[in-house]
């Protein structure tokens, strides 16, 4: 059988990986590896310090950052998105709480349809720089089912979450995620970007494995509570560090998000609240893809082994993703 470093590194040259790839367990780094350009124009690498956008991994942050709130009492897994909303987003049914948001349990419509793939949004990147920007995004997606009834991965009912985050706080999103979270977990280089500024560290997303095109016009110019937020391998390994240790929520918390809520068999998963958890086994992980973006960070506790793959191209992240799971049994 192959090495990992080998296996990974034939894996990365064959399908033509641009990102890091990270193993670490029990505390031990088993692999460090950064392959392809951050800027391919300037012929800039990636390094195991470059920021890689991590798309839907956001998600994770959005959720605890609401649980954070929980704990603070400012608001409540029963608390209604209407309660919040007042007059906004009138298509949401009043019975949606923020645990079937969480849960992607809500059964509101979503802003970004089916199966999508390298879709262009409905408007003007550059207008989704604030939560309240999304609203006209959000606006006209009538129910797909009744609150509670089924699981639906849905992204913009992370967006409404960053909304009632905001509302009941009356503190702006972004810095929610940074006190409550990256803060409190040690995620230094953790943060959102605005796509048409980014900093010398952070990587261009590509479109394909050639060219120069790049995902500015596809995606917000800066990322909300569905996606957007920039991190680095060693910040994704502190993170779980800080999760599991109880800094940035309670153990009882963190055993609650982690709880089993839907079965997901055609992603062969389980769901939780913010969470992808393993269908018959106890790994746990935060996944993204969009374009220009693919990612992945699992942690697996019956082993101690926890590993990330960022990727700055559609779709490169998930052969590594296979082989990783093939070599480390996670």
């Amino acid at each position: 059988m192959q090495s990992l470093q080998d296996a990974v590194d034939e894996v990365a040259e064959r399908t033509g990986l641009s990102g890091v790839v990270r193993v670490d367990r029990a505390g031990v780094t088993e692999l460090a590896r950064a392959y392809g350009d951050a800027d391919r124009a300037h012929g800039l690498p990636n390094t195991l310090e470059t920021q890689f956008a991590i798309a839907s991994g956001s998600k994770t942050l959005t959720a605890l950052a609401v649980m954070s709130l929980v704990e603070r009492g400012t608001l409540g897994l029963g608390t209604t998105a209407r309660s919040l909303l007042g007059t906004d987003l009138p298509l949401i049914a009043g019975d949606v709480t923020v645990e079937h948001l969480l849960a992607h349990r809500s059964g509101i419509g979503d802003y970004i349809p089916d199966e999508a793939d390298d879709y262009v949004l409905a408007v003007s990147a550059h207008t989704l720089a604030t939560t309240e920007g999304f609203l006209p995004l959000l606006e006209g997606h009538a129910t797909v089912s009744p609150a509670g009834e089924r699981f639906a991965y849905n992204n913009g009912g992370y967006v409404v979450l960053a909304l009632l985050a905001e509302r009941a706080s009356g503190l702006d999103f972004h810095e929610l995620v940074r006190t409550l979270v990256c803060e409190p977990a040690g995620m230094v280089d953790t943060a959102f970007l605005r796509s048409d500024e980014l900093p010398g560290r952070a990587a261009l997303g590509y479109l394909s494995v050639e060219g120069l095109r790049t995902n500015v016009f596809h995606l917000p110019v800066l990322g909300n509570g569905d996606g957007g937020i920039f991190s680095t391998a060693a910040d994704l390994r502190a993170f779980w560090e800080a999760l599991l240790a109880g800094r940035i929520v309670s153990p009882e918390s963190v055993a609650e998000m982690v709880r089993p809520r839907s079965d997901w068999p055609e992603e062969s998963r389980r769901y939780g609240l913010g969470f992808h958890l393993g269908a018959t086994d106890d790994a746990v992980w935060l996944e993204g893809n969009d374009t220009g973006v693919s990612f992945a960070s699992l942690h697996q506790p019956s082993t101690a082994i926890t590993y990330t793959v960022l990727s700055n191209v559609s779709g490169r992240a998930w052969p590594v993703v296979s082989v990783l799971n093939d070599q480390l049994g996670t």
